[in-house]
């Protein structure tokens, strides 16, 4: 019976669809998504060391979800079992479980459990799964084309690492249709078939990121094809055209691409953009959506994003909307594309969010009465007075009197901000204009006072001497400068980082928390460095552990091949205080360059000690004889002036200037100036001036013995275990690779 099943199951593969056949068996056979499986990925590494945690593959029709689940499947040692959520149920979930159970405690074999389209699977489903996944009975591999944050179980998501698969690009998809074409195991490579160039760009373009559309609208052409009388298959355009006429959109009314799509739309009209606003809503009308969604979304923003900038937009948006109920599909479309491009031309203003400061007032503040004079009199004026002290405005001049309408708890209190767009643009000066006669019948007619402003609670001193005296300055310092310099990175959590001066981990352990479905790579300068980096990173999963490297930039390609990974190429390159005098800056850099992926940045966070601090900034010089005071200053800025010293010799100009001939292209330098609190010890003093002034400072401020005596005192008077405000300027590099 064996035999014959395995017969079977030859025959099925055999006539299963091309799309099925094709599906790559290996890593080297996959094609795309390079972001989470290319070398040096997390996801690559995981897979050839069999590590795999829990996983769940997120991302449109035909990126390879289920592929990259198949090849894990060929690539692990565990017992793979798969599920398709649409078809299983719990009956099929506790099979699962049982076999996985049962070959753990017999073989100690690992269980993975794919399961496809997990979404499908409600509630229940997915928790019967969650003990068996924590207890480590089973490793789940879900796919999902549904954002897994809105539609898996959020106990799940937290078990998992998420990977989103894009779409898949043009060569992508040329690349699997010509595997196919050449395979004569699973393709047509037995077979003699001619693709034009034209007829692969028409499939490759209809297909839109799909490689199953590719592959079936191929297979469709070539079954669909006779040989001519040399057995010759010719599959021009008009063939191609006839396979695959009309292009897939990914759209989903309840999902991310209905959600993603509109926000798109939404944000067009808002920044007056009128091409990509017909864009959106062409590609939401061209999936299916129902237009009176698209006109709700319109009219809502006429009333929050062009307010009163353009009073007529809302009656546009309402007449466009009714005359499409009368009129229907297909002529309705006119009516959608007027609103939207009036919207999109129209000048805009979100001044009406201003209501929803005055609710937050009324949530916040205490309940105040309605003011007396605005108080309804037709019930109780001769009571109680109500109404009494109301001025009638139609009589009056322009039909309008300063008065207070406001509560007397927020007299004074501002809501409404006209914008200077459109009709707003009319209206603001008389609005300003009869809020200041408001504002002085206020303080001058009525003598009610001004409203306390509320500001935030009043700051501890005693608590922040505590804190300037628990942290330490310079680390704060140094926080300052990794915070910026990560910032400008825009570093991703897949992505590939090299910490080229690792030191004490300043950069490395935040690009370990940044990109943890990633990899760190961190250079140390020497064996010590390095030690102490690999004994910090012991506490840290295999897969996410930093890999450390010890030698120069010079031996990356060396260190890098030591271990395998010669083709790893980086997404992010980071380092600090890299540029030190008597390098030869461009040679350096070009070899940093050669180490970026072609869109990677390399992000340098660098100290101008030309920019320093002076340290006669930092002294009172009163009671000293002018003549030394200049002395002392002439001198100390000589220090940074000395063409022969190559620590000082540089300035921003400098850097600027060797990027390009060093291969960075399109850098942002800014440069910035820092504070951070130094204690001055009595151990720099003497560096300073040592005994009798001989100092590295004190001998080259060019002053007689006595001068230098004096001013060595002056400094150890007013400094010595001080904490001063040093000043440093820091220089910062984002550059591309050329």
């Amino acid at each position: 019976m064996q035999l014959f099943e395995q017969g079977r199951r030859q025959q099925i593969q055999q006539e299963s669809p091309l799309a099925n056949r094709m599906r790559p068996r290996t890593l080297e056979e996959f094609v795309g998504q390079a972001h989470i499986v290319g070398p040096g990925r997390l996801l690559r590494r995981a897979i050839q060391a069999d590590q795999l945690s829990s996983l769940i593959f997120y991302g449109p029709p035909g990126t390879g979800k289920t592929t990259l689940a198949m090849v894990i499947a060929n690539s692990t040692r565990s017992h793979f079992i798969t599920i398709n959520a649409v078809l299983a149920g719990v009956k099929e979930i506790r099979e699962a479980i049982a076999e996985a159970q049962e070959r753990r405690n017999l073989y100690n074999q690992r269980t993975t459990l794919f399961v496809d389209e997990v979404h499908r699977w409600n509630k229940a489903q997915q928790d019967a799964l969650l003990p068996h996944v924590e207890n480590g009975t089973i490793i789940l591999i879900g796919a999902t084309t549904e954002n897994p944050y809105f539609e898996v179980n959020k106990a799940l998501v937290s078990r998992s690492r998420i990977f989103q698969l894009r779409s898949l690009t043009a060569d992508d998809l040329r690349q699997v249709a010509r595997q196919a074409l050449s395979d004569p195991e699973r393709g047509y490579g037995r077979l003699k078939v001619h693709l034009t160039p034209e007829a692969l760009d028409h499939l490759v373009d209809v297909a839109n990121g799909d490689a199953r559309g590719v592959l079936n609208a191929l297979e469709l052409a070539v079954e669909t094809t006779p040989p001519d009388a040399a057995g010759h298959i010719h599959i021009d355009l008009a063939v191609a055209e006839e396979s695959i006429q009309r292009r897939a959109v990914l759209y989903d009314k309840d999902g991310d691409a209905h959600y993603d799509t509109i926000s798109a739309f939404i944000k067009s009209l808002r920044g007056s953009d009128p091409d990509a606003a017909l864009y959106w809503m062409a590609k939401m009308i061209y999936a299916g959506e129902d237009p009176r969604f698209v006109f709700r979304r319109m009219a809502i923003l006429a009333g929050e994003d062009v307010g009163l900038a353009d009073p007529q937009a809302m009656g546009v948006v309402i007449s466009c909307w009714e005359a499409f109920e009368r009129i229907g599909m297909p002529e309705g479309r006119f009516h959608l594309a007027q609103a939207a491009l009036y919207l999109a031309t129209c000048p805009k203003s979100n001044s009406t969010l201003a209501f929803f400061d005055a609710l937050a007032a009324v949530e916040k503040e205490r309940e105040a009465e309605v003011p007396n004079h605005l108080r309804d009199a037709n019930r109780d004026k001769e009571g109680f007075g109500h109404g009494q002290g109301y001025l009638y405005p139609h009589a009056y001049r322009d039909h309008w009197v300063a008065q207070q309408y406001l509560p007397a708890a927020l007299q004074g209190k501002l809501f409404y901000e006209p914008g200077d767009q459109g009709y707003e643009r009319q209206i603001q000066t008389e609005v300003g204009r009869r809020r200041e006669a408001q504002l002085a019948a206020m303080v001058e007619g009525e003598a009610v006072a001004v409203p306390e402003v509320l500001v935030s609670g009043p700051v501890d001193r005693a608590r922040e001497a505590w804190l300037q005296r628990t942290l330490s300055g310079s680390g704060r310092a140094l926080a300052q400068v990794r915070e910026r310099l990560f910032a400008l990175a825009q570093i991703q959590r897949h992505h590939l980082v090299l910490d080229l001066t690792a030191g004490s981990g300043l950069f490395t352990w935040e690009a370990v928390r940044q990109a943890p479905e990633g990899g760190v790579w961190a250079l140390a300068a020497d064996q010590v460095t390095g030690e102490a980096l690999r004994q910090q990173a012991e506490r840290l999963a295999d897969l996410t552990r930093p890999v450390i490297l010890v030698g120069q930039v010079a031996e990356l390609g060396y260190l890098l091949g030591l271990r395998g990974e010669a083709a790893v190429r980086f997404d992010r390159i980071v380092a600090r205080n890299l540029l030190t005098g008597g390098e030869d800056w461009a040679a350096l850099l070009a070899e940093v360059a050669r180490w970026l992926l072609p869109a990677g940045l390399f992000c340098l966070a660098q100290v101008v000690p030309r920019r320093g601090q002076r340290l006669y900034e930092l002294v009172d010089w009163s009671g000293v004889p002018a003549g030394v005071v200049a002395k002392v200053r002439a001198g100390e800025e000589s220090i940074y002036e000395d063409a022969a010293d190559p620590l000082v010799n540089w300035d921003v100009a400098a850097v600027e200037g060797v990027l390009v001939p060093a291969g960075m292209v399109n850098a942002q330098v800014t440069v910035a100036r820092q504070t951070e609190q130094r204690r001055i010890t009595a151990a720099q003093l003497d560096r300073w001036f040592g005994e009798q002034g001989e100092g590295s400072y004190g001998r080259r401020l060019g002053l007689r013995p006595a001068e230098v005596v004096r001013v060595a005192a002056l400094y150890r008077q007013q400094l010595q275990e001080q904490t001063v405000p040093w000043q440093t300027t820091m220089l910062y590099v984002v550059a591309g690779r050329g």
